[in-house]
């Protein structure tokens, strides 16, 4: 079975209660256990860590890369717009990448509007809320599929 890891950063332990108008009243256990229901539906194991360190950010990309997982789903949070770390240890695996944020980064502070992280990736999706990570874990199957539709 696949795996694909799910990766979250800073703050994101605090959905569900944190800005619920901007973030929603889902916690990350929700969606944690949503995605891992879905992934089995397509034979794919989802595997979930959350961490508001960015050096086991870090450490868990890179063991992703070394235990054979296919994928990555990252909400990196606040780290996005500044951590050149993160950045390189994406920019570092053999494996692809999806950035993920809840709100519409773009239509936020000035200061989010940009990603260092997202130019190593191979897509970023932003402002769907929560959905955003069912999204991205059917463009990393698509990607797997080598990006053509199913019939």
């Amino acid at each position: 079975m696949k795996k694909i890891l799910l990766l979250n950063g800073p703050n994101l332990n605090l959905l569900g209660k944190r800005e619920p108008t901007i973030y929603g009243q889902t916690t990350l256990k929700d969606i944690e256990d949503h995605l891992k229901q879905l992934g089995t539906s397509y034979n794919v194991e989802v595997v979930s860590f959350q961490s508001n360190h960015e050096g086991e950010l870090i450490d868990q990309l890179h063991q992703a890369n070394e235990d054979g997982f296919v994928g990555v789903i990252f909400n990196p949070g606040a780290y996005t717009h500044y951590s050149y770390a993160l950045r390189d240890a994406v920019a570092a695996i053999d494996l692809p990448v999806i950035e993920v944020h809840i709100s519409n980064i773009h239509q936020r502070e000035e200061f989010r509007h940009r990603s260092v992280i997202a130019p190593v990736t191979i897509g970023q999706i932003s402002g769907f809320g929560v959905y955003g990570y069912e999204l991205a874990l059917f463009a990393l199957l698509h990607h797997f599929k080598g990006g053509e539709l199913s019939e």
